[in-house]
């Protein structure tokens, strides 16, 4: 069976699974799972999605490119996905599931919530097998697996990765999926915002959204605004405090990011996508688009999404349009702006971060 990533990756090292995944399958193979109820969680690119294909698992899907990718990789295979149930992971699992599939991500609320999910329609003689890669260990992958199950047994290692088999159901513990995040605003303005388990910068505002806020100063021109990579919606709710005229579109790939975003944003004249490219916008030609762009991916970093997403805001903007992008100094995005706009400019900058003003100044 041939499974690529999406998005692709020039990137060799960088495989669409991984030895983990390997140890997940040989374990089922082990396993009678004719007539099992399953839910896969965190199947990043779809390689165990299609290898257990015609047991017609329940896909747990957190990303819009995650989505795509195990779609691409069905239809490559030539597999049908009418028969598969995909859901979000604020989505109720169907009661009395047999078996869990959980690859561990490197967000600890993301793996709660992952958990949280399986566990509350879990039977109660079901199983949870939880993988990761033995680098990636932290000692809170069993304490979180505790709250909620008697049974928390690690395996052997294999190809460097190990399993984590969860049995024994406990009374529901924890239930909070949400984080409140305190966030300042240009006027003195402090929100809580709210987000849930698993979207970036849990426990305060990210520090180069801080100093993107700090330095985003709004034309009166600025009429249709899209906040790229929108997280919460930091960046939106700044906006809309500081010009409540604008209309405003946020975009991410990441559905609890999206989900979070809405319970923090006035919704008039607010639209919030998920997706992972601007594929959705062919004649709506943007003032400004102001972004922080990810380039930690779980345990991955990787810039190339970050220049996608360069290329994608320079074919929204309108004639003299803005594109306003923090970054760490390290990243040298610099480079890759000026592929993308005419003119490339410095805002603001310190030791860590910079704030660079693009245009695109011709039709």
């Amino acid at each position: 069976m041939k499974i690529t990533r999406y998005p692709y990756t020039k990137n060799r090292s960088l495989r669409a699974w991984s030895a983990a995944d390997e140890y997940v399958l040989k374990q089922c193979k082990e396993l009678d799972l004719s007539s099992k109820s399953i839910v896969i969680s965190n199947d990043q690119f779809g390689f165990l999605s299609c290898h257990l294909h015609q047991l017609n698992p329940v896909i747990v899907i957190e990303r819009k490119s995650q989505e795509k990718s195990i779609k691409k990789n069905l239809a490559g295979n030539n597999l049908n996905t009418d028969s598969l149930k995909w859901i979000s992971p604020l989505t109720q699992i169907p009661n009395n599931t047999d078996l869990g599939i959980l690859y561990i991500p490197k967000s600890m609320d993301l793996y709660r919530l992952y958990l949280q999910q399986i566990h509350s329609g879990l039977s109660d003689q079901g199983t949870i097998i939880c993988s990761f890669m033995t680098r990636h260990f932290t000692p809170q992958i069993l304490s979180i697996a505790e709250e909620y199950f008697e049974g928390v047994e690690q395996s052997l290692a294999w190809k460097k990765s190990r399993l984590l088999t969860l049995t024994g159901k406990k009374v529901a513990g924890k239930t909070e999926i949400t984080n409140k995040v305190p966030s300042s605003f240009m006027g003195g303005e402090v929100e809580n915002l709210k987000q849930y388990y698993g979207v970036f910068s849990a426990s305060n505002i990210d520090y180069a959204t801080q100093f993107l806020l700090d330095h985003l100063e709004l034309k009166e021109t600025d009429r249709l605004v899209m906040d790229l990579a929108s997280g919460n919606g930091v960046i939106g709710r700044a906006i809309q405090l500081k010009k409540s005229d604008t209309e405003l579109h946020l975009v991410d790939d990441s559905i609890l990011a999206i989900e979070s975003s809405k319970l923090n944003l006035d919704v008039r004249d607010t639209h919030f996508h998920w997706n992972d490219t601007l594929e959705d916008f062919k004649n709506q030609p943007f003032d400004l688009v102001v972004t922080n762009p990810p380039f930690h991916f779980g345990h991955e970093n990787n810039i190339e999404i970050s220049t996608r997403l360069f290329q994608d805001a320079a074919r929204i903007l309108k004639k003299n349009g803005r594109f306003i992008c923090v970054a760490n100094q390290h990243l040298n995005y610099k480079t890759h702006l000026n592929k993308n706009f005419e003119e490339v400019s410095v805002l603001a900058s310190n030791e860590k971060f910079v704030v660079y003003e693009c245009t695109k100044s011709s039709s």
